[in-house]
């Protein structure tokens, strides 16, 4: 697996039970992941010697992000080695732009968009619509509201030009909620469906994912599923697929984003599903059949854990774990910094109002915002 961080942290945890021997490309022997992993290459995914190297005597290579360039990708294709997903299919999660050509070009819904060149092109698409605000995005790079700009007028549009690459411009869109499609396909089409959650974004960053979405019409739910395991399908999907969704106020579903890798959006599978998110990833990759993705409880409700001013959340695991017996805890080994990522809750039952607190007031409690 390239990348160190948390999913692929996860990741190994769902291949050990397999006997899967798992290596890993890490930035940093400090990376979530090499702290648990026993083969671990240090090195730079943006390097192709450091690739080809590390991917001699693999079975197969995965991410845990979508930043290895796409060339170096099809060079490991053309040495031989397979790469799942491979570089034709993660170059829509790469590119923006290149996403919402071929997005469009299937028939998928999304919002209005284009790429524009400077300010004033960013203006004219304002007016060729509702006009200002209107969402601007750097199609490489942005994660977690970062590389994402929501301006008001031309004046503001400036910034996202500095960084010297293409910027898409997009409508901003008018709607209830966010919701995510998760989908994970294997290389000889097997694919399945884990439900459909909502995501709640707090200053870009999901915050809660709530599986199933609550009061989802029945016939919006299966479409976003079926929308979802079309675009694997069309893309050629191998692995996971996280398809971020808008739900708008005239009740059509618009598609936001793509990432082809486990998601923040699919944690809650981990404990609320028969097969987790990493677990069918795991045996995508490798062409095993795929599990179960339905829902073991009622709800399963996910809250991030995110650093703040209180460094020690392990003392905050007596409190926790004896407030909730049935909670469950994933830490990600990661240095506790305000706004980071640093793990996550998982709560289940068949109250959704109380499985929110339980999984609300657990996170609150670890990065010590509640301190009763």
């Amino acid at each position: 697996m390239v990348g160190g961080g948390q999913l692929a942290r996860m990741t190994h945890e769902a291949g050990i039970p397999l006997g899967i021997r798992f290596k890993l490309l890490s930035d940093t022997p400090q990376d979530s992941a090499a702290q648990v992993v026993g083969d671990v290459v240090v090195g730079d995914y943006r390097d192709l010697d450091t690739l080809r190297e590390f991917a001699r005597g693999c079975d197969v290579i995965t991410f845990d992000h979508e930043h290895v360039p796409t060339e170096h990708l099809r060079a490991l294709e053309a040495d031989g080695i397979p790469v799942r997903p491979g570089p034709d299919a993660l170059v829509h999660a790469q590119d923006k732009g290149v996403m919402r050509a071929k997005l469009t070009a299937i028939g998928v819904p999304c919002p209005r968009h284009r790429i524009v060149r400077d300010p004033a092109d960013v203006a004219a698409f304002a007016a060729e619509g509702d006009g200002f605000p209107v969402v601007l995005k750097t199609v490489r790079g942005g994660y977690d509201g970062k590389g994402v700009w929501v301006v008001g007028s031309a004046e503001e549009a400036a910034e996202p030009f500095r960084a010297g690459v293409p910027v898409l411009a997009e409508e901003k869109v008018d709607f209830v909620r966010e919701l995510a499609a998760n989908v994970v396909r294997s290389p000889h089409g097997q694919a399945v469906a884990y439900p459909v959650v909502e995501s709640r974004q707090v200053d870009g960053v999901c915050d809660t994912v709530i599986a199933p979405a609550p009061d989802l019409a029945e016939d919006l739910a299966l479409r976003a599923e079926e929308l979802a395991l079309n675009i694997a399908k069309e893309l050629g999907v191998v692995g996971h697929l996280a398809v971020e969704l808008f739900q708008t106020r005239d009740g059509r579903i618009l598609v936001n984003e793509l990432a082809m890798r486990p998601h923040n959006s699919g944690h809650w599978s981990m404990d609320g599903a028969i097969t987790s998110q990493f677990a069918n990833h795991v045996r995508a990759v490798l062409d095993l059949p795929l599990g179960d993705p339905r829902p073991r409880a009622t709800w399963t409700v996910m809250v991030n854990v995110l650093g703040g001013d209180y460094p020690d959340m392990y003392s905050a695991y007596l409190h926790c774990m004896a407030r909730d017996p049935q909670l469950k805890i994933h830490m990600y080994g990661k240095d506790v910094k305000p706004g980071r990522k640093v793990g996550h809750v998982n709560t289940y039952g068949d109250d959704l109002d109380d499985v929110l607190e339980r999984a609300r007031h657990a996170a609150g409690y670890l990065r010590g915002t509640i301190t009763e």
